[in-house]
């Protein structure tokens, strides 16, 4: 099998992984300019850091999962 029996903690982690940098930079670097009429100037702060939060959960445990098996 493709990596193994750890193959849902590696995709955790990469799921989690871009949660977390992509919300990152949306709070941190947002859009010079909007790309259409009628989208956000800027993201969402407080959506953003909850959904980061969770990126981070989702790494930190798929890491855990794998040093520890």
């Amino acid at each position: 099998m493709f990596l193994g029996d750890d193959l849902l903690a590696w995709l955790v982690l990469a799921l989690g992984g871009a949660l977390l940098v992509g919300n990152v930079a949306a709070i941190v670097r947002p859009p010079e300019q909007p790309r259409e009429e009628g989208t956000l100037q800027q993201a969402p702060v407080m959506r953003s850091v909850v959904m980061a939060v969770v990126g981070l959960v989702a790494v930190v445990w798929a890491l855990a999962s794998l040093v520890s098996g």
